[in-house]
């Protein structure tokens, strides 16, 4: 079976994992002490849980986190 890291150096493999550790790390961090903050439990597990490079803990951040200010609804 042909894989595309045959190809690669294993020493660039390890780069590129430490890169997306690096970058993945502090959005993680910071989308889950919003959610805590937020009491957002199904959110912290959910962001806690799933390995999406960033992706899903800036979508939190900068869009669901935000969406009850912008309806009006805010939950004590």
């Amino acid at each position: 079976m042909y894989s595309i890291f045959s190809q690669i150096e294993p020493i660039m493999v390890y780069w590129l994992v430490a890169i997306a550790a690096i970058w993945t790390l502090p959005w993680k961090g910071y989308a889950l002490w919003q959610a805590a903050k937020k009491n957002d439990k199904v959110w912290f597990i959910i962001l806690l849980l799933l390995n999406t490079l960033a992706i899903l803990e800036i979508l939190y951040i900068f869009i669901f986190s935000k969406e009850r200010q912008r309806v009006g609804l805010s939950k004590k």
